[in-house]
Order: structure tokens, then C-alpha cells, then sequence
């Protein structure tokens, strides 16, 4: 697999693109692919000139895929082409296996598979996909702009956005000395997004407890650290591979923020300092710096100019779901811009993008807040860290904590017509073996018809360029008789018994025009 792989502009001078993206990241990536599959043009600008990055690469570069992620992939068909969490998952690698097989954290405090009990998850069915995967940075843009050059996605690289201007009609986007215009503008391009500070977007939050250090090392005398995930009176520090370190010390952000250079003098002192030893480091190889600061843009939208994913929020990676929100956006987002773009969205449609997403970026940002507040080096938050690690090692505290961390909770209120509405479907499974995530690569809508009603086929008809009509009985149906399923794979409308085609249509008009 090649991630420096790049599609070539056109010769025309004029182009005007349906969608121009800042940042090649893998919410850029993955917003282009959603937006190139309904048919709409597609350029992506990107800063840097290659995709290579220390940060990418193992163990910086790996990232824990949570639910809703592993089902966006599978639905459109990308799931079956990781590799890396195949490999580390096998019985012949280092993890440890089995049900005290450490499947996550919520502030450095461990849960285990044995400890989950999956069966409160009443709409997670056997042969769902996984609950969580593990994933490298580098694989998943490679197979991203893979699929994106293949849909005729534009990439171009070391041309990144420094500035737009837009009308009621298009926008014109700076790049370097170029300009290219499109009919909307999406800001992917990280946490200093230049899309949104041109752009005028408030970025509200709060400010950073600690300075986080991720670097690789030669360390003399390693036999001074304790391996895995240490918390001390001082801040925390984790070696998950020898010389692999991440530190957290509770500065409030100020080394980050000063910006000044990371030399290995530095790194030494405040390793020793935290793990309360006198560590030698021989030789700094790499080293970055980040913080927990939480800030949320208060609207997703100006005019024309759309954010995603960091640009759009941004807080500590602890737990990593900073990457899966981020992809969340671009799957919620992608099927309702490309139906803005074509005439074809009902009103409101695009404005539901925000409404929807804004408020699981706050439950992140407060989960991540939380987990830091129990990180803290004092007394109060050490009794908290406690009484959590308490609640983690029972079943139901594990089973809440991993449900979370996972993304299973995570549902859109779109009323209370049926339980399931707003929850992303059930992979429902056929006698031939297949998903109702297997027939979802197009991104089209499905109605879902397990009692194959002549009216609800010919009730469908209207709807025939938007909503394929599926019908055939599942293995477990968990007593619904049909189910409408927007095309990013969230449940608009179910039916237990006889369909009410008033509340039916009424969904349909509110998701499809």
C-alpha cells in the first residue's frame, strides 16, 4: 500500500469542485470518499507534502476504532482491507488473550473483556462487527486515499488552504499562490485549522491541566521505570515499548504553550521528576507535545464553510476517541452535504449535521475532562481515581465504562417513535449469510422489510433513487417488521407491527426530498 499515492487535475483552469477539503488527514480522507460516492467532485488540499509522520508510525501511530467507526468502514465496504489488527490480534502476538485481556481504559484505569457483560447491549446482534479494533494511523490514510483516488477524488499535496472568500454562491479558496473555487468548503485540517480561524468560528472551552510528552528514547538504565502505565505524586508516565514514552505533567500546558524547543535535557528532567527516579536518556530520537485543553466550535457552519473533525473540536487523546469522533462527523456529514449539492436535500437537512454531531463533541469533551479531573497528582483526585477503579472492576461499572469508551451508547435524538430510532442498525443477518451492512456500500438509504409487504415495496417506488427497497426474513429480527435506515446507517423509522405509513412518510420527507 502506497499513502503517497495522489490523483492528477485536471488541465482545465476553471474547474469549479462540488467540495473543496482542507487537510488529507483520515476525516478529510474519509468525508471525500462519502462525498465521491454520491457523485460529486471532490478536490483535497493538503499541507504537508507527504504523509509520513513519526506520530503515524507504531506505536505513536496506533489507534483503538471504536463501534460506530468499525460499522462506517464496514458499511462501506474498507473494513476487510486492515491488516494491523488482524496481527496484533492473533494468537501468536504479544497481547495478552483472553477474558483478562485488557480491552481499554477511562483514565489510565483498565477494563477487561471478561468483566463486560455484552448482553445489555440489546442491539449489538451476533455476527456485529466488533466492538473495537486496533488500527495504525499510516494503514488506515493509506486505504482511505486508496478509495478516494479510486472514486476520482483529487489529492493534492504540500498546498495547503491559507485563506477563502465566499458569496451566496461559491467560495474561492488561497492555496499557496493559487486559487481554486468550489461550491462549499469543509475545514479538516487539525486543531489550528486555518479554515476555521478564516472562517471567524468561535472555538470555546476550557484550558489544560498538563503538558503531555510523547517521545522515543535510548535509555541507559531502563531498569529505573516501571513498565506500563505509572501514576505518581507528581503526574504520570507510560513506556509501552522500550523507549516509547508518554508523560503527562500537571504544568497547566505552559511548556506546550511556550513553544519552546524539546531538548533531551528537558525530557530527562521531567521524566525524573515525575517517576521520582534519576533515569538517564541517552539519545532523543523524537519527541511532540500536546495538552488536554477542550475547546468546541459553537456552530459548524458558516455560509458555505463547514468544519469536521479537530477543526471542529478539539481535547486530550486519552482514550482516543478523538479519531472516531472526527470520522463520525464525516459519515453524518457527507451524505447530507452530497444531497445539498444535488437538489435533492429536504430543508433543514444540512443543519442537522450540526444538531446531531455538536452534542456527542460535548460528551466527548466532558468525558475527556473527567478523565483528566481523576488524573490530577492530589488528594482528592487520587480518592476519586479510587472509588472509580472500584466501580470498573464490577461487571455493570465495566460494562457502562467500555460501552461509552466504545461508542455503543451513542445515539441521535430524533424522537421517540420507536426505542431503536436515532441508534445506528442492528447488522441485521441473512439466510445467504450477508449483513444489512453488506448492502449499504453505495450509500443509498434502505427500507427494510422483513415481512415483505407489497405496499411497503410499492410505497418505496416514489423514493427509488434514494431508498432501496429490501426485503427477506433475518435471523434474529429483534420483533421489528420493517425499518428505515438513512444511508449513514442510523435508523429514521421502525415498526414492530402493521407500518403507520402517516409516521413512515413523515420520516422519509424529513430525510429524503
Amino acid at each position: 500500500m502506497n499513502a503517497t499515492l495522489v490523483s492528477q487535475e485536471p488541465a482545465q483552469n476553471h474547474t469549479i469542485y462540488d467540495v473543496i477539503i482542507s487537510g488529507a488527514g483520515p476525516v478529510g480522507l474519509f468525508l471525500a470518499c462519502e462525498l465521491a460516492l454520491a457523485k460529486c467532485s471532490v478536490l483535497v488540499l493538503e499541507k504537508a507534502e507527504t504523509p509520513d509522520s513519526l506520530l503515524k508510525q507504531l506505536p505513536f501511530g496506533i489507534r483503538g476504532l471504536s463501534a460506530p467507526t468499525i460499522e462506517a468502514l464496514y458499511r462501506r465496504g474498507l473494513l476487510k482491507e486492515f491488516e494491523i489488527h488482524k496481527r496484533l490480534k492473533s494468537p501468536h502476538s504479544n497481547a495478552v488473550q483472553g477474558p483478562r485481556r485488557q480491552a481499554g481504559h477511562f483514565a489510565g484505569i483498565p477494563f477487561h473483556d471478561g468483566d463486560i457483560d455484552r448482553s445489555q447491549w440489546k442491539y449489538r446482534l451476533p455476527g456485529s462487527t466488533e466492538t473495537s479494533l486496533i488500527s495504525e494511523m499510516y494503514e488506515l490514510e493509506t486505504v482511505l486515499t486508496r478509495r478516494a483516488v479510486s472514486l476520482g477524488v483529487i489529492i493534492r499535496r504540500g498546498l495547503g488552504v491559507t485563506g477563502f472568500h465566499q458569496t451566496n454562491d461559491d467560495v474561492t479558496v488561497l492555496a499557496g499562490d493559487r486559487s481554486f473555487q468550489c461550491k462549499w468548503l469543509v475545514g479538516c485540517d487539525g486543531s489550528r485549522s486555518v479554515v476555521r480561524k478564516a472562517g471567524g468560528f468561535e472555538f470555546a472551552g476550557t484550558e489544560p491541566e498538563f503538558t503531555g510528552y510523547s517521545a522515543k528514547v535510548d535509555i541507559a538504565d531502563p531498569q529505573q521505570l516501571n513498565p506500563g502505565r505509572n501514576m505518581t505524586a507528581k503526574g504520570m508516565y507510560l513506556q509501552s515499548q522500550p523507549g516509547y514514552l508518554m508523560i503527562q505533567d500537571f504544568d497547566g500546558g505552559a511548556f506546550h504553550d511556550a513553544g519552546k524547543p524539546i531538548t533531551l535535557e528537558h525530557i530527562q528532567e521531567v521524566l525524573r521528576r515525575i517517576s521520582d527516579t534519576d533515569v538517564t536518556i541517552s539519545a532523543l530520537h523524537f519527541a511532540t507535545t500536546w495538552t488536554d485543553r477542550a475547546r468546541q466550535a459553537t456552530a459548524y457552519r458558516n455560509g458555505r464553510v463547514l468544519l469536521a473533525g479537530d477543526a471542529a473540536h478539539i481535547h486530550s487523546p486519552l482514550g482516543g476517541q478523538g479519531l472516531n469522533l472526527g470520522l463520525g462527523d464525516a459519515m453524518n456529514l457527507g451524505w447530507k452535504l452530497a444531497a445539498t449539492i444535488q437538489d435533492k436535500a429536504p430543508e433543514g437537512l444540512l443543519d442537522s449535521y450540526y444538531t446531531e454531531r455538536h452534542p456527542i463533541g460535548a460528551q466527548v469533551l466532558d468525558w475527556s475532562r473527567a478523565q483528566v479531573a481523576i488524573m490530577r497528582p492530589d488528594p482528592h483526585a487520587r480518592a476519586l481515581h479510587a472509588i472509580f477503579r472500584d466501580l470498573i472492576n464490577t461487571r455493570d461499572g465495566a460494562t457502562y465504562i467500555a460501552g461509552r469508551v466504545w461508542g455503543i451508547f451513542t445515539r441521535y435524538n430524533l424522537g421517540e417513535a420507536h426505542p431503536l430510532t436515532g441508534y445506528s442498525v442492528p447488522n441485521f443477518a441473512f439466510g445467504d449469510g450477508t449483513g444489512i451492512g453488506d448492502l449499504m456500500h453505495d450509500g443509498q438509504g434502505i427500507l427494510l422489510d422483513f415481512d415483505r409487504s407489497d405496499a411497503l415495496k410499492a410505497w418505496t417506488e416514489k423514493y427509488s433513487n434514494r431508498i432501496r427497497y429490501v426485503a427477506g426474513k433475518a435471523k434474529d429480527q429483534l420483533g421489528i417488521s420493517a425499518i428505515l435506515i438513512r444511508p449513514d446507517g442510523i435508523v429514521a423509522w421502525a415498526s414492530d407491527n402493521e407500518p403507520d405509513y402517516n409516521e413512515l412518510q413523515k420520516a422519509a420527507a424529513h430525510w429524503f426530498l
